[in-house]
């Protein structure tokens, strides 16, 4: 059998504590995508807001920004403000989860620790240029558990859920179960929940609106939620500031508004300001701040997706055919778009394709975006 093309993961995005972005010239932000800078191939990234944990596949996870250090023998790493997860091989068979503070650098004693029994372990997707893993943090081997950002740090589940993936937002926390059903609950006051309401749920709850259609991807913004389905539609909803669910948002409206007054010196008139995404004919169409239910959103060329991932206030999507689609809040570069804008519709990173780059996975931190891409097959 022939060896899986190796590939490359690039970064852009906010990088003020010193990021590995790649570029090294100490600037708090990369607008395009960059080559990361690593001791040895990446096979997964999981970033934090001030800081970044990169795995090789040699088994070394290392820390760039605030935080640095580094360990061996690891399998997974899981990045957050208050906690830093790695899942550490063992001698013989088996592994360990251990919980430190970030600022540890991964010396001294865990904050916790827990064995993790190889026969109970469940298996997963293979994570681009590394081997299979044993599980995909913060969801914890075995699926019966997953991680908690603050004590208690490891949070049962019940086992009819049947977890095979979960994703931590800001305030709320979605599950995808084997049988491609969603669950959400935790903090619901930006929608983010998707069940047509403010209200948190303190117990997972099925998300109704997506009951019997197959979903293959979850994933959790700051206060929005992205799902894909097996057949490639995408579903969204949450809180929209900054665009983030492709739908027409004040605030982008308002910085086109200033940028063509003090590019034109016109006066207050909207009429002379550029309509949202979705407008017919310059006129503005509804904002939409919350969407409470799943909206079905459709990507350029009707692309379908399969992978998907959210920053704080950014959503990050790959297509079937190995591009890449961004938009949300672009303050940083987070959508490598070559600036700083905001987007409110979907809009492909040119740089993959014109470089020849077929994108395989992306991971959106809080306010940068990590890609893993591989040369394009010429056919």
């Amino acid at each position: 059998m022939a060896e899986e093309q190796r590939g490359s993961w690039f970064g852009f995005g906010f990088c003020g504590f010193g990021q590995a972005l790649g570029s090294g010239n100490g600037c708090h932000a990369v607008h395009s995508p960059e080559p990361l800078r690593a001791s040895g191939d990446i096979c997964s990234v999981s970033a934090s807001w001030s800081y970044t944990a990169t795995v090789t596949r040699g088994g070394r996870v290392e820390l760039s920004g605030s935080e640095s250090g580094e360990a061996g023998d690891c399998r997974d790493a899981w990045a957050s403000e208050r906690l830093l997860v790695v899942l550490r091989g063992k001698p013989g068979s088996g592994t360990e989860l251990q919980a430190w503070t970030p600022g540890s650098a991964l010396r001294g004693k865990p904050l916790w620790a827990q064995n993790q029994v190889s026969g109970t372990e469940a298996e997963g997707e293979d994570k681009p240029g590394g081997e299979a893993p044993v599980g995909t943090l913060p969801l914890l081997p075995g699926a019966r558990a997953y991680v908690n950002p603050q004590p208690p740090f490891c949070q049962p589940l019940a086992p009819e859920l049947r977890a095979c993936r979960l994703e931590l937002g800001a305030e709320h926390v979605l599950l995808l179960c084997a049988a491609g059903q969603v669950f959400s609950w935790g903090g619901g006051r930006h929608g983010q929940l998707g069940h047509g309401t403010l209200e948190a749920e303190l117990e997972p709850r099925l998300l109704e609106a997506l009951h019997g259609l197959p979903i293959a991807e979850v994933a959790a913004g700051g206060w929005h939620s992205v799902c894909v389905s097996e057949t490639g539609d995408i579903y969204i909803w949450g809180w929209n500031e900054s665009g983030q669910l492709a739908l027409p948002t004040r605030s982008l409206v308002e910085d086109k508004k200033t940028v063509t007054e003090e590019a034109t010196g016109l006066e207050d008139d909207c009429s002379k300001v550029k309509g949202t995404a979705g407008a017919e004919n310059g006129a503005q169409a509804p904002f939409i701040a919350v969407q409470p239910f799943p909206a079905l959103l459709d990507l350029p060329l009707g692309s379908d997706a399969v992978k998907a991932s959210c920053g704080s206030r950014h959503t990050a999507v790959v297509t079937r055919t190995g591009e890449l689609y961004t938009w949300g809040w672009g303050k940083y570069g987070q959508l490598g778009h070559k600036d700083s804008t905001s987007l409110d519709r979907p809009c492909r990173v040119e740089y993959f394709v014109e470089n020849e780059l077929q994108v395989k996975a992306v991971t959106c931190g809080p306010w940068n975006t990590y890609v893993y891409a591989v040369v394009r097959k010429k056919s």
